[in-house]
This record gives C-alpha cells, sequence and structure tokens, in this order.
C-alpha cells in the first residue's frame, strides 16, 4: 500500500504527504483527542539536532514521556539513549542492541514475571527494529512537516475510534489485521512492531505508558507507516457518507435492530424476518 493508491492528502512524489489534510480528516472523521505525531531515526544525532525548533530533555526520560509532551503539548523533540531512562526504551525504536544482559531478563525477574525464564522470554518475544543501528530520535506533531517524512505515525484513540480507523484502513484493499501483545513493554507492539514490519501495528498501552506517559484509561495507539493514511482517511470519508460514523449512537439493547440495518443495508434481505 503506498501513497498513490488513494487521494487524499496526497501530492506527487510517494514520499510526500500533506499532513495538516490527513490530520484535517482524522479529526473530522474520528474526532481525536490528542495530536497524531510522526516519530523518525537518525543515524547521527547532528541530523536530529538540526531539525528546526526541536527541544531537547533537560532531564532523563522514558520514550513514552517524549512521545506525551509532543502529542500533548505539540513539541517537537530529539532524544539519543543518554537522555533516555535505560535500554528498555532504547531497543524498540533501535537506539540500543538487544544485548545479552538485556536478554537476560534480570530487570524485570520478580518485577513483572516470576523467574528469570519468563522475563527473558518477554524480553525475546519484544519487536524491535535494527539492532542500536540509530543515534538519535524525534517526535513531533504530523502537522509540523518536520520530519519530512516520519518513520511511522502514531495515532491515540478510544477502542470505538480505533476499530473505525481498522474499518477505514480495510475499505479498499482488504487485509486482515494481527496484532501482538506482549504484556509489559507495549511500546514493541506499537512502534517496536510498526518499525520493524512497516505494517498497522495496534496496542494496549501498558503501565509504564500510563503512568509516565499520561496515558488515558480507555485510550489505544495505532502506530503505522504515513503511506497508510491517505489510505484511512479515504476509508473513513466512505464510511462516512454511508452514515457509519463517530461517536456511534447507541440504538437500544432491546430495540427491534431492522430498521436501523435497512438503512445501512437498503435492499438486502440479509435479515431475519419476524416469525
Amino acid at each position: 500500500m503506498t501513497a498513490t493508491t488513494s487521494t487524499v492528502g496526497t501530492t506527487p512524489s510517494a514520499e510526500t504527504y500533506d499532513f495538516p489534510a490527513l490530520v484535517a480528516g482524522l479529526e473530522r472523521y474520528l474526532k481525536l483527542r490528542s495530536i497524531p505525531i510522526g516519530m523518525k531515526r537518525f543515524r547521527q544525532r547532528e541530523e536530529m539536532e538540526a531539525i528546526p525548533r526541536i527541544r531537547r530533555p533537560e532531564t532523563a526520560l522514558t520514550l513514552d514521556q517524549v512521545v506525551a509532551q509532543s502529542r500533548q503539548l505539540g513539541w517537537t523533540i530529539g532524544v539519543t539513549m543518554d537522555d533516555l531512562a535505560g535500554p528498555q526504551c532504547g531497543v524498540p525504536v533501535g537506539l540500543h542492541a538487544r544485548t545479552a544482559e538485556w536478554l537476560s531478563g534480570e530487570a524485570m525477574e520478580g518485577v513483572w514475571y516470576g523467574t528469570r525464564a519468563d522475563s527473558a522470554a518477554h524480553q525475546a518475544a519484544m519487536d524491535a527494529p535494527e539492532d542500536g543501528l540509530y543515534e538519535a530520535l524525534a517526535v513531533s506533531p504530523l502537522t509540523t512537516g518536520r520530519l519530512d517524512p516520519p518513520d511511522i505515525c502514531l495515532i491515540y484513540g478510544t477502542p470505538g475510534q480505533m476499530i473505525l480507523f481498522i474499518n477505514g484502513l480495510q475499505y479498499r484493499n482488504y487485509e486482515k489485521l494481527d496484532f501482538t501483545c506482549v504484556g509489559e513493554s507495549a511500546c514493541a507492539d506499537s512502534w517496536g512492531r510498526a518499525l520493524k514490519t512497516g505494517k498497522p501495528s495496534l496496542s494496549i498501552p501498558c503501565y509504564a505508558e500510563r503512568r509516565f506517559g499520561g496515558v488515558a484509561d480507555d485510550e489505544l495507539l495505532m502506530a503505522l507507516p504515513a503511506c497508510y493514511l491517505p489510505q484511512v482517511v479515504d476509508g473513513l470519508a466512505a464510511l462516512h457518507k454511508n452514515g457509519l460514523r463517530y461517536p456511534i449512537p447507541g440504538w437500544g439493547i432491546q430495540s427491534d435492530p431492522r430498521p436501523s440495518l435497512a438503512v445501512s443495508y437498503p435492499g438486502r434481505q440479509a435479515w431475519k424476518e419476524p416469525t
């Protein structure tokens, strides 16, 4: 799926996107509560530091906090491993290698997992891209255009928003989507998996993302390459035209559903007639 398969938010180059138009579409059809952002890795820190109006942390942070500052405050922020609280933040984005010490699971033994073997199995299960090949990373609101383009986009939303986001993605070029859950360190299920596979990756944000990254109880996270966004927005527009919109209005758990179904599926005898 490339930018050229869709019309909304694209320009002639397959690597260039009209992010203001794409974000406006997402906000129109999904009524998002926080800013859609992008994430990009850099082989050398000087490339990250050259981004216009880049902020640098003044204290150690988790990557969850860095992402939160961008999506909630609208900041463009750059980090290296020296800025992050530990390797668990760096491995899922390729800033830190999967060393023998990290793979051992010692740090999580007896905290999140009952044995060293359980903890090591968790570490091994975490999706991560290239092994420590990058020196720096930046996050920025998509509408700033400063990452030109990002490696992946991060969209936060409620379960209701996320299922319609996926419905929009699947409206054309249908593909069944599979998602993973490693438990704690769920950033591996979102940005780690998306960076590794190039596929849309939905996650249930973990304890750390909620404690340090300000993720709300009712939020999920979708990470995906920018090339999917035009297809999502086009699909959402088609669903909206069909009356399938967010917020999803409740019909009532004891009401006859057929009048509602008849609107969505006009002239189709797919529903049981009364006996």
